[in-house]
């Protein structure tokens, strides 16, 4: 890899998907010159902007005020803030309130916010009129090194996480890393975690760039936020190509890791805020890491290693840090688990570690394996 200030000031990564592929854009107030970068996809047509109401207040005057030099009419709608707003009757008022615009085949929607805000307006758009172009500008970290890419679309229900949605591609996602100054730390550790997912995952040199400057991203610094925003993009980006909708045992799945675990925590604490998405995957990851040394080839040491990192930047690396897990049993976790949507046959799906920068998928790991596990999580 090379050093974060080799990095130019705006970068393109492109996803390869035919005549499904899109930009993804890079770099510093992007969203004030929205108007300008979307000139092609917007000039002549109506724009929805939707927008939680957090980010409403910090950055939707200046996106409405830029691309209402492109577009025809620009229609501005707010959100609640939170994950729970991404549900079935968030979707259904959304799409009354997108319809009764009197939009047509040629309208556009753009998410402006975090993961919950582009799952759900992205969903809303995969089937407002049987499918509207969409745009994402993620405003978190973890909604620009993930959910903002790849087309993954959805809602959740009271049976779990992302149970209800849609793969609808964006058109084009704008990523200003200048509205990381507002995310509070919590929020933006949240998002390192996904980050830090993709060197564990595949690229060792990547999480070993982070090992040695983690802090400086999450202190601030531009160039290294944009350095490893625009190398986390690359790394989804080659994996949503070969493996577009994530087919069973595909490569789509390694990005998964942690996310097991993860989302039967997350559903444990209800969905509520006690728990962010990126918290619950940080625990997840070490959880996955622990298992996989237990099974081999993965090495205790590599799994301590990622254990350390998470640590060391103030994520949670052990289940007794997370509240919604103070409560827990091994039983119920496992059955989260087991109704999570990409377990197969009744068979939980897990993505391990062959060693740190390496992962595989499995789906023969043993109950009683995952059990002990979760009775006795840290390391011997």
């Amino acid at each position: 890899m090379s050093a974060a200030t080799d990095v130019p000031a705006i970068e393109t990564v492109q996803v390869e998907l035919a005549e499904r592929g899109y930009a993804i854009r890079v770099g510093a107030g992007l969203i004030e010159r929205a108007g300008t970068e979307l000139a092609d996809l917007l000039s002549g047509r109506k724009a929805v902007v939707v927008a939680d109401q957090t980010v409403a207040t910090l950055h939707l005057p200046t996106l409405v005020r830029s691309l209402e030099g492109t577009a025809s009419a620009v229609h501005a709608l707010t959100v609640p803030a939170g994950e729970s707003a991404k549900s079935m009757a968030g979707l259904t008022d959304l799409l009354d309130r997108i319809l009764a615009i009197g939009i047509d085949r040629r309208t556009v929607v753009v998410a402006l916010g975090g993961g919950v805000t582009g799952d759900l307006a992205g969903f809303a758009a995969a089937v407002a009129l049987r499918g509207l172009d969409f745009v994402q500008i993620p405003t978190t970290l973890l909604a620009q090194v993930d959910s903002s890419v790849g087309g993954k679309t959805g809602v959740n229900t009271r049976h779990g996480k992302n149970l209800v949605g849609a793969f609808h591609q964006p058109r084009r996602v704008l990523i200003d890393t200048a509205v990381l100054n507002t995310l509070p730390r919590r929020e933006l550790l949240a998002g390192y975690a996904e980050v830090v997912k993709y060197g564990a995952i595949g690229d060792i040199d990547f999480f070993e760039w982070l090992e040695a400057n983690g802090r400086r991203l999450l202190d601030g610094d531009d160039d290294a936020r944009r350095y490893a925003i625009v190398a986390s993009c690359r790394a989804k980006a080659a994996v949503v190509a070969a493996d577009e909708r994530e087919t069973a045992g595909g490569r789509r799945a390694l990005l998964n890791f942690g996310h097991t675990f993860g989302h039967a925590l997350e559903a444990m604490a209800g969905y509520d805020g006690t728990l962010l998405h990126g918290e619950a995957v940080a625990a997840g990851m070490v959880l996955a890491a622990r298992m996989s040394a237990r099974l081999g080839p993965c090495t205790g040491q590599d799994a301590e290693r990622l254990a350390a990192h998470l640590a060391a930047v103030g994520l949670p690396a052990e289940l007794d840090q997370v509240d919604a897990a103070r409560h827990w049993s091994a039983d119920e976790l496992l059955g989260h688990m087991t109704k999570d949507k990409k377990a197969l046959d009744g068979r939980i799906v897990f993505v391990l570690l062959d060693r740190l920068g390496h992962a595989v998928v499995r789906d023969d790991v043993e109950r009683a394996a995952v059990r002990t596990l979760l009775d006795r999580p840290k390391a011997a």
